[in-house]
């Protein structure tokens, strides 16, 4: 596929820099810098990109190469924006992460992968705000950034799995430094949020596994409601929800699909948790699939299990060219094995979907060992298993196919599927001709999901049921709302002093500086790391305090420190070492901050007030509307305003209603449980009477 920086180079006539995309930002591959962010992001530029020959609105842009395979080279762009010239210089996204009181920093750096079917052409000026990117990440230069979009295999991408754009994203982070990375969490998959399911089943959601953690709530959640609503939902057991919907018309759905699982599971499964887990850990079966399906259409189970057996039979004796190939089940019972044989059969399943999905693509031909090996890895980390496997995988059956493998023409050894004649089709395509579906209008909902034979419909059954619409339960109802309304995570990554000859401190100004007008100590910048040598003196550290924050904060462009707290009494040419340990914070005192400046902090220059009925203090994102009385912002949906309806051009909070006239009736706010946590932190309020009356009052 061409790159437009590989025909950049050919024009220049240069070889460009070419890096494995599994292995690229591995520790020292091919860079291992151990500075501050500010730093590691002008080396990384140096060393592991090229400039391109053009910019997006006067942004300078990078691109480093990198391979997948033969066949598929991945554009990784990385733009800097200035502040000073940026249409929008403060950060949406720092506000909605709880980071308002950042400092604006100089310089952002958007990470980009563009959609494979943009890869052959230059970037468009509005790269910035298209949310089909495989990857947008940004970094702004005091290392705080936010993880924008990622989009895998389900998000249009022909090449590449989320789970290998994240993995990639984190290693660029980990290698450049960078401190904190928000993301947003807004993933679908099949319909479900992702955030709810993998919460049920892992206690964390899909970020998590790059360790992500909650960071803040919206509606004014917070993280000990969070836990709480995790353990309330994933600790359901199985047997109280089979019971709860004992009267309902899901109950025989659900009791087959627990039931079915708990058959195909080695431990037990008693909590909801258990059974979500497992089921997203397994694909389904086929072989076990066909004699679900059978059994389900025949009139008896006894005679549908001699059907199933005869027809099995006959199949393995008339065909002459099954006679050399063995069930994968019995190849393994005669192996001597470190990993059990459930393990072993997930692998060659895992195999034959990556089979299966390759023959649906190109349609003939089979795959490389290495490509079946590393489409495998996306949904197996334990290497030496697919190994083992692999090394046994020949002319075996697995489900309903045969897989051969062989040498190519190029003399590499490849696999290939084929799929087995099933005799049982005709039998059932019969049956299928007498039930046949009715007319649209007179045709029944669509039925429920035969368990087992899809294990996403099974998943999205019991999502929708047991997480979404239990039955008369309002803690389950607030624990579900209470993870849905929990979208901002962040990942921390802590400071590790390396071991070299250089001393590290976290340089902070003195948050007395930043007593004025319009600018809260709370503004304060996090602490900036500074490296000084082993010899550096306390003119060394501060020169180096002083360059460090100029180089990061707009309004700092011109600060010159003056003093540092606790080393008042050492003069500027004595050595540090001694005086203070390395991975210290210091506080620093000084001239010529710009408080006049528009460039403050990160939540722009508005001096806007959130204070809502649910306990939310500042913007988190959602949906707001400002009392056109007092000016304090709440949420639409705490003031009964639904989603889906426009805000009303006129607005009076229920806290300003009664300054217009007595109230028509008492106010139905507070739903509320003091007695657990969970109840008394997240509520939701509706319209009352008193608003109505008010604005009858204005009108």
């Amino acid at each position: 596929m061409s790159i437009p920086i590989l025909e950049t180079c050919r024009k220049r006539k240069r070889r460009p820099k070419l890096f494995g995309l599994h292995s690229f930002a591995e520790p020292g591959c091919p860079i291992n810098p151990t500075g501050p962010f500010r730093d590691n992001i002008r080396f990384f530029l140096k060393q592991c990109a090229e400039p391109e020959d053009y910019c997006v609105k006067g942004m300078p842009i990078w691109c480093t190469l990198l391979v997948r395979d033969k066949s598929c080279v991945v554009p990784l762009y990385t733009i800097e924006e200035a502040v000073n010239h940026a249409v929008n210089p403060f950060c949406d996204h720092c506000r909605c992460a709880g980071w308002s009181n950042h400092l604006v920093s100089k310089r952002k750096y958007h990470v980009v992968i563009p959609n494979d079917r943009d890869w052959n052409k230059p970037l468009e000026d509005n790269v910035l705000n298209i949310h089909s990117h495989l990857l947008h990440g940004l970094i702004h230069c005091n290392g705080f950034g936010h993880l924008l979009c990622i989009n895998g295999i389900e998000g249009g991408s022909k090449y590449l799995y989320g789970r290998e754009i994240m993995d990639l994203w984190d290693r660029v982070c980990e290698i450049l430094r960078a401190w904190k990375i928000s993301v947003e969490d807004a993933s679908k998959k099949h319909g479900m949020d992702l955030r709810l399911l993998h919460g049920v089943a892992y206690g964390h959601t899909w970020f998590g596994r790059w360790g992500y953690k909650f960071c803040r709530g919206s509606y004014g959640v917070l993280e000990e409601n969070y836990i709480k609503a995790i353990e309330i939902l994933s600790s359901q057991k199985l047997d109280k929800i089979i019971q709860d919907f004992s009267d309902r018309e899901q109950s025989r759905q659900i009791k087959c699909m627990v039931q079915h699982y708990r058959d195909l599971s080695e431990s037990q499964l008693v909590t909801i948790r258990d059974l979500f887990k497992f089921m997203l850990t397994i694909k389904s079966r086929s072989a076990l699939q066909k004699k679900l399906v059978a059994a389900t259409t025949a009139p008896s189970a006894s005679v549908q299990k001699n059907s199933i057996r005869i027809s099995f039979h006959k199949k393995d004796n008339s065909k002459d060219k099954y006679l050399r190939c063995k069930r994968f089940t019995s190849v393994i019972a005669h192996m001597d094995s470190r990993w059990p044989a459930k393990r072993l059969e997930f692998a060659a399943e895992v195999i034959v979907d990556a089979l299966k999905e390759h023959k649906s693509e190109v349609g003939h031909g089979g795959m490389t060992r290495q490509d079946l090996r590393d489409a495998a890895r996306m949904h197996i980390g334990d290497t030496g298993l697919l190994d083992y496997v692999l090394k046994s995988m020949n002319n075996v059956i697995v489900g309903c196919h045969i897989v051969r493998r062989g040498i190519n023409s190029a003399r590499v050894l490849e696999y290939t599927i084929h799929d087995i004649d099933n005799p049982i089709k005709a039998s059932e395509a019969k049956e299928e001709m007498h039930q046949k579906p009715l007319p649209d209008v007179l045709a029944s909902p669509a039925p429920a999901p035969v368990p087992g034979t899809d294990v996403y419909n099974d998943v999205v059954y019991l999502y929708n049921n047991t997480l979404l619409n239990y039955p008369e339960s309002d803690l389950l109802e607030l624990a579900t709302q209470a993870i849905l309304d929990s979208k901002h995570f962040v990942k921390d990554r802590p400071f590790r002093d390396e071991d070299d000859q250089l001393l590290r401190f976290f340089c902070r100004v003195m948050p007395s500086l930043f007593d004025a007008e319009n600018m809260s100590t709370e503004t304060a910048p996090s602490g900036e790391l500074v490296i000084v040598p082993l010899h550096a003196t306390v003119l060394d550290l501060k020169q180096a305090a002083e360059k460090a924050l100029r180089d990061t904060y707009c309004i700092m462009d011109k600060f010159v420190v003056t003093e540092i707290d606790n080393l008042d009494e050492m003069e500027d040419r004595d050595v540090l070492f001694g005086a203070l340990e390395s991975g210290a914070e210091i506080l620093v005192r000084g001239t010529g901050i710009d408080l006049d400046s528009n460039l403050r902090h990160e939540g722009g220059a508005g001096n806007w007030v959130v204070r809502c009925e649910c306990g939310a203090q500042d913007d988190d994102g959602e949906r707001m509307i400002a009392c056109d009385i007092c000016e304090v912002w709440q949420h639409t949906r705490c003031c009964g305003i639904e989603d889906s309806k426009a805000v009303p051009p006129l607005f009076v909070c229920p806290g300003c209603c009664p300054s217009f006239g007595p109230p028509m009736t008492d106010s139905p706010l507070a739903y509320q449980n003091s007695d657990d946590l969970l109840l008394d932190s997240v509520a939701v309020y509706g319209m009352d009477y008193e608003y109505d009356h008010c604005i009858r009052l204005l009108q």
